[in-house]
């Protein structure tokens, strides 16, 4: 017999069949048994392994019950379970065990002095490998620890081949499987190193020094620390390479075997790298949206020269051109590689938008790609407005004197392209699309390049390039017969050579035989002749791990652009780590893009691909899919809220809830992660609202309200707010319609809508009484706050105390601090400074505990302005300083350009100018960056006239 741990756990007969062990306990027992072959195991292991750390009462019984069972199986073998104290021993030839066999191949290889030879054992060993390991045992804290264990062996012994091949100058053959533990761990620097030497010895500098560049990042972001020595070695051997020399002259000779003292990721001919060494400087501040140029590229030689001449600095064309062609086939990957050759020609920087016309949840709104456009412009947020006409008309007012390249990705219509054509003639656009757009054609004179599949020389560049060239000359039939399989599509033969690349003991004929084969196959795709991309992907689909398989299809019910980990244990109903080995899983053969560590993007065929695998499970499982994913993100977003608002709506229990929420530390923090995410919760209350998932979608709006309040993204804010009162309307909830109604009207108050926020107020009060509590006091303080902005201070202070008697007189805190700090603003506005500041000391007091806390902030605002009034001078400065301080490490643009105004101001009234015109300039700069120009340009005019009184000093 021999037992399987490199993998699904299994036993198997001598005649190769698979001998039953039913459960998953049971298999688990084995394994153990198997890992420490010949060693006693002790009771309490098992139990930690089987059960965790509160094993049940019957748990030694149970454990008996699987012993007896298992000696059953493994009567008659070469294997014996023993009774040996303080447990149970499993004695037997090591060569059967899998894992044990792996240790004794590469154990002989780092004895070998031939690196031909280590390299062929390791190969050996790594063949063995089937992903992920252990993964049908219990998941316990201890499973976890064993599969950590065996995948650290493979990582070793992925790292010690590729430094056999590095020296031997086969470099290239590693590099799949180098990528694939960066995928995994991209924190791992000896991998890393590695992977920048065999990428700068195949001729890919470029990429080797972007593997550099990306490390240093998420060091520096998730350790706090700069790369390592055998980092910044590899880095300075290729930056300071001549670009002349031969690539194997920047690793040891063939025959060198590594130094005792010195480690094998390190050949000893790379020199030192100096202190200074660092990643490439920090970009300019022109837009450069393009995305990074897909690795491997070859061919399209014909198709760069003509997009040169239809769109290059000296064009011949209209500078408008459209690429088109089928699924798969690399129009996005041609068209990027040409941005980037092309981008010099274009000084006023590149824009890049994806809009989504074939994915299964939907098209991107162009409204909201003009809102991308037009913020990489510099436009202020506040500027950007809310209208989609009024959006295009802005970004042509904007593109009117720049020459800019700009890059639409998968547009399905000519209507959803126009508006984001530039409007200066020196500008190029290019459009790709699986439709021929004929419309731009006939209005907009655009030229068209139709992308055919691969030349057959540049399909088998490509293999060669995937595969190395050796390993393809080595079956040339076979790999002409794998080509013609994939119907010469890059996407289907960069899907098939991953396979080949990260399995070395598969042969390209084995994969031959596995695609001919039709039942390994769906039946073809029958839209625009996506035929071999389908088949490639489900011929990948039929080896992913199983939780990789299931989150594929599970992933249908994401709308956002990039999905991370604990959204996708949501949609598991699994912990975090199953949910990144599952993610890794599906980036490892391309059906995941990471574009940042942890976050991953899909190719919108991919998208399609799972909508068909899911929908093949029935509507129920979409509907379970959707309501979990807006379950986590009711979770996760109200996580993140109560940090800026502590004293906000606790919903009913939810129906899914997480297991894993995102890390956040602070109001700070909180904002960064929404931001992020923010491009997913808006359309997920979208499509919630759409779907009939009307309580979820109310809810998730209202969650939401003080995050984007912290954000500044108010467009965004409306447009959300408007999808969750659409649903609170379908539920004709009275108490759903105010919350949202009143939440709507304070994103208006922001927005300088106060009439429309007058109408929405009034009626969430018309529509509530005092018996709807929380729900009440929101919309009357809502109101108060209105009246107060558009002047009518009378009724602002009428409502605000009736607000402020409802807490007092029922005890409900939710609202406390915003209805106190709202009524401070309102009663120092009236002239009453002493109620102002006892009202602005109640809301501080209610959030004594949360010092960054949005209303905690506006509260010190709203004292220090009473202290002034009340003459007390020392006491305000105080009070100033130290709410700079917290809106610094709050983040909230709103609150700290306020606070560097309105100390500014109290600067000048106590002769203090020198002072006073650096918080003028820090408001200035933030009322730029929040988008309220208007009042940047009150100041400045501020500025000049205090540089007129007092000397340029004050300018």
């Amino acid at each position: 017999m021999h037992i399987r741990l490199l993998g699904p756990m299994e036993l198997r007969t001598e005649d190769g069949g698979l001998a039953t062990i039913a459960g998953a306990k049971r298999r688990g027992v084995l394994a153990l048994l198997a890992m420490e072959l010949g060693r006693s195991v002790p009771v309490e292991r098992f139990f930690e392994l089987l059960w965790g750390e509160e094993p049940p009462a019957q748990a030694k019984a149970a454990l008996q019950g699987h012993i007896a069972a298992l000696r059953k199986v493994l009567a008659g073998s070469s294997f014996e379970l023993l009774t040996r104290a303080p447990g149970y021993v499993l004695t037997g030839d090591p060569e059967a065990v899998d894992a044990l066999r792996f240790q004794t191949l590469t154990a002989r290889a780092a004895a070998t002095p031939d690196d031909r030879q280590a390299a062929r054992l390791i190969r050996e060993a790594l063949a063995m490998w089937q992903d992920p390991v252990l993964a049908d045992l219990p998941d316990t804290p201890l499973r976890q620890t064993l599969a950590d264990r065996l995948d650290d062996s493979r990582v070793r012994a992925t790292e010690a081949w590729a430094a056999c091949e590095l020296r031997l100058g086969n470099g290239a053959v590693v590099i799949p499987a180098l990528e694939l533990v960066a995928r995994t761990d991209g924190l791992r620097e000896p991998s890393l190193a590695l992977l920048m030497r065999c990428l700068h010895q195949a001729g890919r500098g470029s990429d080797a020094l972007q593997v550099f560049q990306e490390a240093t990042i998420r060091l520096d972001e998730e350790l706090g620390i700069p790369p390592g020595p055998v980092l910044q070695a590899a880095y300075a051997a290729i930056h300071r390479a001549e670009p002349q020399a031969q690539s194997a002259a920047l690793v040891a000779p063939a025959s060198a075997s590594p130094s005792a003292a010195e480690p094998e990721t390190q050949p000893e001919s790379f020199p030192a790298a100096p202190s200074d060494v660092g990643p490439p400087a920090t970009r300019g501040p022109i837009p450069q949206m393009l995305p990074r140029q897909t690795a491997g590229f070859v061919g399209r030689t014909r198709e760069s020269m003509w997009l040169d001449q239809e769109l290059g600095a000296e064009r011949a064309g209209s500078g408008l051109a459209v690429v088109v062609g089928l699924a798969g086939v690399g129009k996005t990957a041609t068209v990027v590689r040409w941005a980037h050759s092309a981008a010099a020609g274009f000084p006023d920087g590149q824009l890049f938008t994806d809009l989504r016309g074939f994915d299964p949840s939907g098209p991107m709104d162009p409204a909201d790609a003009l809102g991308d456009f037009l913020r990489a412009l510099r436009v202020p947020e506040a500027r950007i407005p809310e209208d989609p006409d009024a959006r295009s008309a802005l970004y042509r007012e904007q593109t009117q004197d720049r020459r800019l390249l700009v890059v639409i990705d998968n547009a399905a219509t000519a209507g959803d392209v126009l508006p984001l054509l530039p409007a200066h003639p020196a500008c190029a656009t290019v459009v790709t699309s699986r439709n021929a757009l004929e419309d731009l054609i006939v209005t907009q004179g655009a030229s068209v390049l139709p992308l055919d599949v691969l030349a057959p020389k540049d399909s088998w560049a490509l293999l060669g390039r995937l595969l190395t060239p050796e390993r393809v000359r080595a079956e040339e039939d076979a790999a002409r017969r794998l080509i013609a399989l994939c119907d010469h599509l890059p996407l289907a033969l960069r899907i098939a050579a991953a396979r080949l690349a990260t399995r070395p003991g598969w042969t390209v004929a084995d994969l031959v035989a596995a695609l001919e084969d039709e039942r390994t196959r769906l039946l073809a795709l029958d839209i625009q002749g996506a035929v071999s991309v389908r088949t490639a992907l489900a011929f990948t689909h039929r080896h992913l791990a199983a939780k990789a398989a299931h989150l594929l299809a599970l992933l249908t019910a994401h709308p956002g652009t990039e999905v991370d980990a604990p959204s996708a244990a949501a949609l598991l109903g699994s912990d975090i780590a199953t949910a990144r080995t599952a993610l890794s899983n599906l980036a490892a053969y391309h059906l995941l893009d990471e574009t940042a560590p942890g976050r991953y993007s899909r190719h919108d065929l991919i998208r399609l691909y799972g909508a068909e695998l899911l929908a093949e499970q029935g509507p129920e499982a979409h509907r379970e899919a959707v309501a979990r994913l807006l379950d986590y993100y009711l979770a996760a977003v109200a996580h993140a809220a109560v940090l800026p608002q502590p004293l906000s709506r606790v919903f009913p229990p939810l129906e899914y809830p997480p297991g894993s929420l995102p890390r956040i530390t602070g109001v700070s923090s909180a904002l960064a992660w929404f931001r992020l995410e923010e491009a997913t919760v808006r359309p997920l209350v979208q499509t919630a609202a759409r779907s009939g998932e009307y309580e979820r979608a109310w809810r998730l709006a209202e969650s939401c309200n003080g995050l984007y309040h912290g954000a500044g993204r108010v467009a965004d804010r409306l447009k959300c707010l408007r999808s969750g009162l659409a649903a609170a309307r379908h539920l004709a909830d009275p108490e759903a319609i105010a919350t949202l109604e009143a939440s709507t009207a304070s994103a208006l108050i922001e927005s300088g809508r106060e009439q429309d926020a007058l109408a929405h107020a009034e009626q969430a009060v018309g529509r509530t009484t005092p018996q709807h509590g929380h729900v009440h006091i929101h919309a009357l303080a809502t109101l108060a706050l209105a009246h107060a902005v558009v002047g009518n201070l009378d009724r602002a202070d009428g409502l605000s105390e009736s607000a402020l008697a409802l807490i007092r007189d029922t005890g409900l805190m939710e609202r406390a601090a915003f209805t106190l700090s709202n009524a401070s603003a309102i009663k120092g506005m009236s002239g009453d400074a002493e109620t102002a500041l006892r009202y602005a000391r109640e809301a501080r007091q209610a959030l004594r505990d949360h010092p960054d806390a949005t209303y905690h902030l506006s509260a010190m605002v709203n004292e220090a302005h009473a202290l002034q009034d009340l003459g007390q001078r020392e006491e305000a400065e105080a009070v100033w300083t130290e709410t700079l301080a917290r809106c610094r490490s709050a983040g909230s643009l709103h609150l700290h350009a306020l606070t560097e105004h309105h100390f500014a101001d109290f600067l000048l009234e106590e002769g203090r100018t020198a002072e006073a015109v650096d918080h003028l300039r820090a408001a200035i700069a933030l009322y730029d960056e929040r988008g309220n120009r208007a009042v940047a340009e009150e100041l400045t005019d501020q500025l000049a006239a205090l540089a007129h009184q007092c000397g340029p000093e004050a300018g």
